[in-house]
């Protein structure tokens, strides 16, 4: 037959009790009766089958055994409290909300985000990734980052990062089938495409290709490919499939890294990228994250 295992509602009772050294102490810090703190340790020693307390004529003192438990309850007991106390800190934190898209947050943001949390442990942020903005897309957000022209968010936004583009591929990619060192000779490589609603909202192809003057035969058998999102164009550039229009400020790092080159000549947008929209109510979180994010975007060369 298994040993009985004693109960553990005691724990908190037996502790009060050998820290202060009295029953009626115990009581009163517990909100109890003195009676019901010592029925309870009365009880205990029974399950135990040992004397935990020497009662004196002032008091209460831990006998051998009683030491022995006290050294493991106590433990117990400060490390529950100590949890719990992280627990309500945790549930207090503030938390913003950032709502922006996927490329921003997955190549811009994220790689950043422990920089905001060296500066600011006690806030959280929520990241919200979405593709589109529907109207009263500020509404549940305590920071938008946005893309788009200074027509759709310059009367309340701040422009954080200029849409600034360059052919990228890899080193590798670019000694075998290039170079491109104009983009007439780059409009016969493999492309890589993003989809997008026509017209684009930012740089494609197309609009690359005619800023330079430069008729790309749509019907030409390349072997082009095309994805729904940005990080997948990405990706697909660093496994060396073709060129893919880079934005800087998202393929910064991996151009420094030298795990992407640039391919041809750059092109930017006069009032275009991405725009850092604040709440319609704003407050010192929101206002925090704003700073660090218009901090980081100086640093982007």
């Amino acid at each position: 037959m298994p040993d009985h295992q004693p109960e553990l509602g005691w724990m908190r009772i037996f502790v009060e009790v050998a820290t202060l050294g009295s029953f009626s102490s115990a009581a009163a810090r517990l909100g109890l009766t003195q009676p019901a703190v010592s029925y309870q340790i009365r009880r205990l020693e029974e399950q135990f089958g040992v004397s935990l307390l020497r009662r004196q004529h002032r008091g209460v003192e831990l006998t051998e055994e009683g030491e022995r438990l006290f050294d493991v309850v106590a433990k117990a007991v400060n490390g529950i409290d100590a949890l719990a106390r992280s627990f309500r800190l945790e549930a207090q934190k503030p938390v913003i909300r950032l709502r922006t898209d996927y490329a921003f947050s997955a190549l811009w943001l994220i790689p950043r985000m422990h920089s905001f949390r060296l500066l600011h442990p006690e806030t959280d942020i929520q990241i919200v990734a979405t593709q589109r903005f529907e109207a009263g897309f500020r509404d549940d957000a305590d920071v938008v980052v946005a893309f788009g022209t200074g027509a759709q968010f310059g009367a309340i936004g701040t422009l954080l990062l200029r849409e600034k583009v360059v052919p990228v591929c890899t080193q590798g990619f670019l000694d075998r089938n290039g170079p491109f060192d104009s983009p007439k000779q780059l409009a016969e490589a493999i492309l890589i495409h993003l989809d997008t609603p026509m017209p684009s909202p930012w740089f494609d192809w197309q609009s690359y290709f005619t800023e330079f003057s430069v008729i790309r035969d749509a019907h030409a058998d390349r072997g082009d490919i095309s994805f729904n999102t940005y990080s997948l164009v990405v990706q697909a550039a660093l496994s060396e499939q073709g060129v893919a229009i880079g934005w800087m400020g998202l393929v910064d790092t991996l151009l420094q890294a030298r795990m992407l080159v640039e391919a041809s000549p750059p092109l930017e947008a006069a009032d275009r990228g991405y725009w850092l929209v604040p709440p319609r109510s704003a407050n010192a979180h929101s206002e925090k994250l704003s700073t660090w994010l218009m901090n980081e975007a100086g640093k982007v060369g």
